[in-house]
């Protein structure tokens, strides 16, 4: 069915772009034909005007050549400029879905599939694509020499052969070391994309040297099977130009023999030389662009794949705003290839108007559940339902209307504050200054030179960590959501920004909103109705915040049995470290 509807999708867009390829086909046409009129100009002028001496004919063959090479000009441009709206309008089609797809992906997104498709575009509206335009047309050429004589086609057809097999061996020679030159330069670019936004890191504990030694690998890499790829690709079309070049001197030998054995006129050598080199023209073209047309099939394939493997879906029946009842059922999440899993069979339940507390150690599973919970990722088992609806099968748009997320690693967008906070949306001034005021972040707004039109730069970078996780929570509140999941909400908080989440939080409560907060400070959780405790991947403990809390601080009895020591010493483990810092912790 996904591969059904892959092919229908690209289909309709090949389809939509047809008749700019149909229109350049049509000016190829014309001019593969008013490229005849040079040899047509050298014969008349060798068999007509020379011997009869007459200049008038020569004048008006000079006035229709020029004329036929001005239209071919012409035609050229016009091709040229159907050709680059055929990439806009492919660009148009598929580049905001190939986005789309991207951010769909659930091994991450980077900017690698857009880079594919515009290498795609480029060769598809470029001289590539011209050149295979003009491919067909070298048989014309050869049939119009077996006309002028049957021994200059079938020198012709054997050059054609010859250079054809060179184009094969060409191919043969590059695929390889290109296609691992495409793969390197797509892990380089990666590795340099995730080394920017780490730069602040990696200036502040020195590491370029190291980082740009783990960089050079795969470029020296990449560079390497370049190099390989350029000089086979260089050697093969030097000897092609050379064959060519070579060809075409050697059918004027042909030519001259049949004029010496009075078998044709001096005209048809002199023609028979540049058919010849107007037929071979293209192949050399072809080899010429030869990686250009490697480099865009592999990217296309990768781009395709990325469209398989998230079809774009038809628009499902719009359900109503969710109560906010979570049933997590049974959910296990695994990493591919890995025997251990991240979340092992978690069950828990919330009804509408519940916040519930995730604690656990680092690598207990935490932040996968909130990515699991909002449907960002799917499960490996199991099911999370909002209000009986699986959401990994929720359509996004759909879904992320009713759901607030903060991320553990906050992304502010480049641009306004305002635009950050409303999820870019337009006419919703009101809600956004109303999530604002809910994250109590919207005096601290109003304090900015331009206020919530503040440009707030790469990532944020005009603001402090504090605003910007607080700009970020106003985000999540957005919109009034049915479920906000907050992934360590306060890493970057001060005590008025503490105040704040507890306000908010307690807000959302009021308003019947369904929260989930993870956190390692107990201290946050003063607002919540439950505690979930997780350990490696599993439930410890789920139930009423007290009796959770009780559990973690009462100590071990000296007559427990094993199994339940062994219980104990996991639960005062997975949140020991904020029971020892928190003086109130047994009382939150």
């Amino acid at each position: 069915m996904a591969e059904k509807i892959k092919s229908d999708e690209i289909q309709r867009v090949f389809d939509a772009c047809l008749s700019y390829f149909l229109t350049a086909g049509l000016f190829s046409f014309g001019m593969n034909l008013l490229y005849l009129a040079a040899p047509l100009y050298m014969l008349q002028v060798y068999d007509r005007v020379v011997s009869s001496g007459s200049l008038t004919t020569l004048v008006m063959l000079t006035v229709v050549l020029l004329m036929a090479l001005a239209a071919l000009a012409a035609l050229d441009i016009v091709r040229g400029r159907v050709l680059a709206r055929a990439g806009l309008r492919l660009d148009g089609l598929l580049a905001g879905r190939v986005v789309a797809a991207t951010l769909e992906r659930a091994n991450g997104a980077s900017s690698q599939p857009l880079r594919d498709f515009d290498t795609f575009r480029q060769f598809m509206s470029g001289s590539g694509i011209s050149a295979i335009f003009d491919l067909p047309w070298a048989p014309v050429y050869i049939l119009v020499l077996y006309v002028l004589h049957p021994m200059l086609g079938l020198f012709a057809l054997a050059s054609a052969v010859i250079l054809g097999l060179m184009a094969l061996l060409n191919e043969w020679l590059v695929r390889q070391p290109q296609k691992d030159a495409n793969a390197a330069a797509a892990r380089n670019y990666s590795f340099t994309e995730m080394s920017l936004r780490n730069a602040e890191v990696v200036q502040a504990m020195g590491m370029s040297s190291g980082l740009l030694k783990r960089w050079s690998r795969d470029r020296n890499r990449y560079l390497t099977r370049y190099l390989e790829a350029s000089d086979r690709a260089g050697a093969m079309i030097s000897l092609i130009k050379f064959l060519r070049m070579a060809m075409q001197s050697l059918i004027l030998g042909v030519g001259a023999y049949l004029v010496i054995e009075h078998m044709a006129t001096a005209g048809i050598m002199f023609a028979a030389m540049l058919l010849l080199g107007r037929a071979l023209q293209p192949v050399e073209q072809v080899v010429g662009n030869w990686r250009n047309l490697v480099s865009a099939r592999a990217a296309w394939l990768r781009v395709r794949d990325l469209l398989a493997a998230n079809p774009l879906r038809e628009r499902p029946l719009s359900l109503p705003q969710p109560l906010g009842c979570l049933s997590v059922e049974g959910l296990t999440c695994a990493t591919p290839g890995s025997l251990k899993p991240i979340l092992l069979n978690v069950s828990f339940r919330l009804e509408p108007g519940e916040i519930v507390g995730v604690i656990g150690p680092s690598g207990a599973g935490k932040s996968t559940l909130a990515r699991q919970l909002v449907g960002v990722q799917r499960p490996t088992a199991g099911v999370v339902r909002l209000d009986s609806a699986d959401v990994a099968r929720w359509p996004r748009e759909l879904l992320g209307r009713h759901v607030g997320y903060l991320p553990q690693d906050i992304e502010i967008f480049a641009d306004t504050i305002a635009a950050n906070i409303g999820r870019f949306q337009d006419n919703v001034d009101a809600e956004i200054i109303l999530a604002a005021q809910m994250a109590g972040v919207h005096d601290k707004i109003l304090r900015l030179p331009d206020g919530y039109d503040t440009q707030v730069g790469d990532g944020g970078a005009v603001l402090s960590g504090g605003v910007r996780q607080r700009i970020a929570l106003a985000r999540a509140v957005f919109g009034n959501p049915s479920l906000v999941v907050l992934d360590e909400p306060n890493s970057n908080l001060d005590a008025e920004g503490e105040n704040a989440l507890a306000e908010c939080l307690g807000r959302l409560k009021d308003q019947g909103v369904t929260v989930v907060v993870i956190s390692h400070r107990m201290a946050t959780f003063g607002t919540v109705d439950k505690i979930l405790a997780l350990k490696d991947g599993a439930v410890l403990a789920f139930g009423p915040r007290d009796e959770v809390v009780a559990t973690l601080t009462r100590p071990v009895p000296a007559k427990a049995s094993h199994a339940e020591a062994v219980k104990q010493r996991a639960l005062a483990a997975v949140s020991g470290d904020e029971i020892r810092t928190t003086d109130d912790a047994a009382t939150t």
